[in-house]
């Protein structure tokens, strides 16, 4: 019987999902690879010895039959989010709203709820959710995303309390600016000047591998220490507000 411990990453499809994904290989994991873009995940499962399976955080059916294919999990990674808009409260859009709380917390809630049991069932299970910065300090124009990312503060803490005395640890990772490929310009609906401006003048902000870290030194703890939260912010982030930029 093989001895290998099994992690599921959701949103593994680009920037810190991909990026954990290979650092959890890189561990001796084999990594369940979950993202809506089958594709892409398949390409990175080949490249780690993993396995690729689609998933859509904010499906129902999607979730169900994503567990159905998963049968040992000791790792999950909770990645799957995104932040749509940058508008003031006053003229925010109620749907992006509803997107955001939807693949950042009831998302999560989805994947966490099917998987438990095989979680549990390992005897060393851990979650470790992928927060923000943005979940613990407010900032104009982003009510919608921090609302969302205090939320999956809270129920990573909520679950923690309510798993007391099981074998699952439950961590969150939470990260300041993070230059990756998409999130931006997700964010700014394709408007490619609108996501550079986020890092202008940034020296070096945090990129995918820097979160990936985090997460795969946590997973690698022994079983009995919990990391509750751990906060990275690159070096010119002093605070959701305060950051250095070199003058072009």
């Amino acid at each position: 019987m093989s001895t290998q411990r099994t992690a599921v990453v959701t949103g593994a499809s680009s920037g810190i999902g991909e990026a954990t994904a290979r650092a959890l290989a890189a561990e001796g994991f084999r990594v369940v690879c979950a993202a809506r873009r089958i594709e892409r995940i398949e390409v990175l499962a080949a490249e780690i010895d993993g396995l690729a399976v689609r998933l859509d955080v904010t499906d129902a059916e999607s979730v169900a039959a994503f567990a159905a294919q998963v049968e040992a999990v000791h790792v999950l990674v909770n990645n799957a989010g995104g932040a749509f808009g940058s508008d003031p409260v006053e003229t925010a859009d109620p749907d992006q709203w509803a997107a955001m709380y939807d693949v950042n917390v009831l998302g999560l809630l989805r994947v966490t709820q099917a998987l438990l049991p095989a979680l549990r069932a390992s005897g060393d299970g851990l979650i470790v959710n992928i927060g923000s910065t943005a979940g613990r300090w407010a900032y104009e124009k982003g009510g919608g995303y921090t609302a969302a990312k205090h939320a999956t503060r809270v129920v990573t803490e909520t679950l923690r309390l309510e798993l007391n005395g099981e074998p699952i640890r439950v961590s969150e990772v939470a990260p300041g600016m993070v230059h990756t490929p998409e999130f931006a310009l997700v964010r700014f609906d394709g408007d490619q000047a609108a996501a550079d401006a986020v890092y202008a003048g940034v020296p070096d902000p945090l990129v995918a591998e820097d979160v990936a870290d985090a997460v795969s030194w946590i997973a690698t703890r022994p079983a009995h220490v919990n990391i509750d939260e751990l906060v990275i912010k690159p070096r010119a982030q002093a605070a959701v507000h305060k950051v250095h930029r070199i003058p072009s």
